[in-house]
């Protein structure tokens, strides 16, 4: 078969996590031992308006979610229907997750939502998949709601929770109406309620310097660690010599140990810097700082996978890159094509989604369960590419899982490889198909599964 060329991210770069999702605004949070990262449904607006549209968020409400144990395979869940889930929304954007282990033994996630520009908010589960639910039925935050002031556009949730347990939620965006845009006292930050969809305290301000929105929370240390996106005006009225102007639309960073008093925070300049400042295309900058197995990383977008698609309308892709912060440091650092480097090899005696993966080219998905995909090829020779995948001693067994009619060849370390293995279907449902291989496969591969037509889907495969 020819192999596919429409490959929109690159088998050399980690960057971006989904390789034909476009999604934005991400935020994360880890549970046994894997990191489940969540982000706004940038690919619900593309397929509302098409390759000549223009992003303008309007459709989407829904929030994307994928996970990964080794920072470059990711598996895509689909995604979170908060218009179903919650019929009173505008839209749903910009989520901030955070979990907590409850009197019941069970751990709860607290996804918090951007409810378009006017509020903020709060999906449940017990699970990073869900089933998720809407234990309000209204939003958490709204417009001129009562104690909320100055906070134009109260949306761009940050929530973290501190070592007692205790949550605490940071919001805001919009411009004050006198244009002290300087110093506009717009975000707001405010202790949650023990079932963290109350509040505990007055909304209190933060003095955070050229502030325009992407509000987030980290807590390390017993420091709250506020960041969030300056704007894009100029500098010229910045007045400290200390520490320089951030840099437009770029990311600045506050710390304080009493996050209710608005003199403690104090600004520590700008972090991470704008994609337009790393050779991309400029766009909006929302970022969440994330620790998983010992490494700090932080959870990004650009709009770089536009550059090999037909559109370019502003659709975003999730990123992650390296950023070794601490409590008092925040080296300044940008984002970057060639991402970061994979944790462990794939284990492949486990099973694992067709959905998790690398990179692939002309694949989408189809849904199995909630937060259970398969993928399905659209077009002869597309491929999906799974890095670094040890089988340590050997194996020449595969069981699969797929259906469709046609062939998905198995192939080692370059896509237009010559088969190892040939899966052969016929079968409308999905069948557990044993391959058994001519040769023994050892050592670490990275492995391409080649489809020889339109609509073969793969759920699973696992070596034996």
């Amino acid at each position: 078969m020819k192999i596919s060329e429409n490959c929109y991210k690159l088998e050399n770069t980690a960057n971006p996590i989904s390789p034909n999702v476009f999604c934005a605004d991400p935020t994360g949070v880890e549970y046994n031992g894997r990191l489940y990262i969540y982000g706004t449904n940038d690919h619900q607006e593309y397929e509302a308006v098409g390759d000549d549209g223009k992003n303008g968020y309007a459709h989407i409400k829904s929030i994307v979610m994928l996970s990964t144990d080794d920072m470059v395979n990711w598996e895509y869940h689909g995604f979170i229907d908060v218009a179903k889930i919650a019929p009173w929304i505008v839209n749903s954007w910009a989520p901030s997750v955070t979990s907590r282990v409850e009197a019941d033994g069970k751990t709860h996630f607290y996804l918090y939502f951007s409810n378009s520009g006017c509020g903020v908010g709060v999906l449940t589960a017990e699970h990073p998949l869900g089933p998720w639910s809407d234990p309000l039925g209204k939003p958490l935050i709204y417009q001129n709601m009562p104690g909320l002031e100055n906070c134009p556009a109260p949306f761009d949730p940050g929530v973290c929770i501190d070592e007692n347990g205790t949550g605490w939620l940071a919001f805001g965006g919009g411009t004050p109406p006198d244009g002290n845009t300087l110093h506009t006292n717009i975000p707001k930050i405010v202790r949650l309620g023990k079932d963290m969809l109350s509040f505990d305290s007055d909304f209190v301000p933060i003095d955070a310097p050229y502030f325009f929105e992407a509000s987030e929370l980290n807590y390390e240390n017993g420091t709250f660690i506020y960041t969030y996106s300056t704007d894009w005006q100029s500098r010229e009225n910045w007045n400290r010599t200390d520490i320089p102007a951030p840099g437009t639309c770029s990311m600045g960073c506050m710390t304080s140990k009493t996050p209710l008093d608005p003199e403690s925070w104090q600004f520590k300049g700008g972090f991470f810097l704008n994609a337009g400042d790393s050779g991309m295309d400029w766009c909006n900058n929302h970022t969440h700082l994330i620790e998983y197995k010992g490494t700090k990383y932080i959870l990004h977008h650009t709009l770089h996978i536009q550059e090999r698609t037909k559109t370019k309308g502003g659709f975003r892709c999730m990123c992650v890159d390296l950023l070794p912060y601490t409590d008092t440091e925040f080296p300044v650092t940008k984002a970057t094509r060639e991402g970061v480097a994979q944790t462990q090899p794939l284990d492949p005696y486990k099973a694992h989604s067709g959905a998790e993966m690398f990179t692939c080219a002309d694949m989408w998905y189809e849904q199995i369960s909630t937060g259970k995909m398969a993928v399905k090829s659209l077009a002869e020779g597309a491929w999906t590419y799974i890095k670094g995948v040890d089988f340590g001693n050997g194996t020449e067994k595969l069981l699969v899982t797929a259906k469709g009619t046609g062939v998905i060849e198995i192939r080692l370390d370059d896509r237009n490889a010559e088969p190892l293995g040939v899966i052969k279907l016929a079968n409308d449902g999905f069948d557990k198909i044993p391959v058994v291989l001519p040769t023994k496969i050892t050592g670490i591969h990275n492995v391409y599964f080649a489809f020889s037509g339109k609509d073969i889907c793969l759920e699973r495969w696992q070596a034996e």
